[in-house]
């Protein structure tokens, strides 16, 4: 499948948004701002919890002419990942600390990943094919990089786990850019 539009490297990659969009829209700021969430959460989990939530307030602020559109976005689309992490907990492929199903800290880095689909990742939602090769790589990639960090434990073996990540994040991704693409127009529409 083709590019469907043009891509700056400073704005969302929505159709319709000014390339002079806000600071939350700029792609360097939304890599960094997520990169910030990333650390504290899969580095500082309940520790750096704070500071994580600390971030995700920023975004809502920087994004309030629409926070409400925006947290239903974020919402959605994270909804995914934490309940795709439920189903993976529940059935013993991932195990986190205290028995929990999904840790606080892991549901903050998928709302903060979600803002990331129409911003600094916007791009790859263009390429659906890219994206499901990107989720298949990436998203096995950094739970794997995750577990060596000591985030998670892993109930299966690591090229078992990987496996099935790589099938699970090759659907999924594609589909909350999908999804994403159409909470955005119903935004933009009267």
């Amino acid at each position: 499948m083709g590019r469907t539009e043009p891509v700056s490297a400073n704005a969302i990659t929505t159709p319709g948004v000014d390339v002079t969009s806000p600071l939350v829209d700029r792609l360097w700021f939304n890599a960094l701002w997520f990169q910030g969430i990333w650390f504290c959460t899969v580095l500082g989990r309940d520790t750096l919890l704070p500071l994580a939530l600390l971030l995700l307030a920023l975004h809502f602020w920087l994004a309030r002419s629409d926070w409400r559109g925006e947290l239903r976005y974020l919402v959605l689309l994270g909804g995914i990942g934490i309940t795709a992490d439920a189903l993976l907990s529940a059935t013993g492929v991932f195990q986190f600390n205290g028995g929990v199903l999904v840790p606080l800290w892991l549901c903050c880095l998928w709302l903060g990943f979600s803002a990331t689909l129409r911003r600094s990742l916007g791009w790859l939602g263009t390429w659906p094919l890219l994206a499901s090769v990107a989720g298949a790589i990436a998203f096995p990639l950094n739970y794997l990089l995750g577990h060596r960090l000591g985030a998670v434990d892993l109930g299966y073996s690591v090229p078992v786990t990987l496996g099935l990540l790589a099938v699970i994040w090759g659907l999924l991704l594609p589909l909350m850019f999908r999804l994403g693409a159409g909470l955005s127009s119903n935004r933009r529409s009267p």
